[in-house]
């Protein structure tokens, strides 16, 4: 099967106002959050990872030193809380030597590799060019985006969201089903933070890379 490059976003710009603390830089298990995604990541058929950084931007930037391939993308808008900005941010930092990009979120530190390796397994089938997982029919994240789509969302403008595209994008969507809520659950409050944690305690934990 032919190698397709591929360039991990993961979006951790945002204020986390609800979190009352920078989710990146949350504790999860013996690394941060930040770290826990990019050692998930690391196990991933992804060429490079671009992290787009905006609130505390410099202690996030400090915890991606060392990381091979990994670098930081600053959001200018990230005070506005609007996940689109962010995106199109990271695509515009993206290596132009790639083909697609898997869009990962600092909500979900429980990222399975699995489920990474399944989208990717999906594009280079051409089942796609929007490739979303889904448990018991319910759409989740990481998603992963081919080239040809980013113009698009990188025309959206204020006001609009990453809901305009995907719907102007159905017919190019493939679904993936997948066995693990983990692509639904997120973190937004301190509550949602020790229910994640609590639960990858009790867990296994992911192999170390880095």
């Amino acid at each position: 099967m032919n190698r397709t490059p591929i360039t991990a976003i993961i979006l951790a710009a945002g204020l986390s106002s609800r979190m009352g603390r920078p989710k990146p830089l949350l504790p999860f298990g013996e690394r941060l959050v930040i770290e826990r995604i990019l050692t998930a990541l690391h196990q991933c058929p992804v060429a490079e990872t671009v992290v787009v950084v905006g609130h505390a931007h410099g202690l996030v930037e400090q915890r991606l030193q060392g990381w091979p391939n990994t670098r930081a993308a600053f959001n200018p808008d990230y005070a506005t809380g609007e996940m689109l900005s962010s995106l199109q941010t990271g695509l515009q930092a993206v290596s132009p030597t790639a083909d697609a990009a898997l869009v990962a979120l600092v909500d979900q530190p429980r990222l399975e590799p699995g489920v990474v390796a399944s989208l990717v397994e999906a594009y280079q089938a051409g089942q796609g060019g929007v490739i979303v997982p889904s448990y018991q029919m319910r759409r989740g994240h990481p998603m992963l985006i081919d080239r040809r789509h980013w113009p698009a969302i990188l025309s959206l403008v204020e006001g609009q969201s990453l809901r305009d595209f995907m719907r102007a994008a159905a017919a190019s969507i493939y679904h993936v089903t997948v066995d693990t809520p983990s692509i639904l659950r997120d973190m937004d409050t301190p509550t949602d933070y020790e229910r994640e944690l609590a639960d990858y305690l009790v867990g296994q934990p992911l192999r170390e890379t880095a």
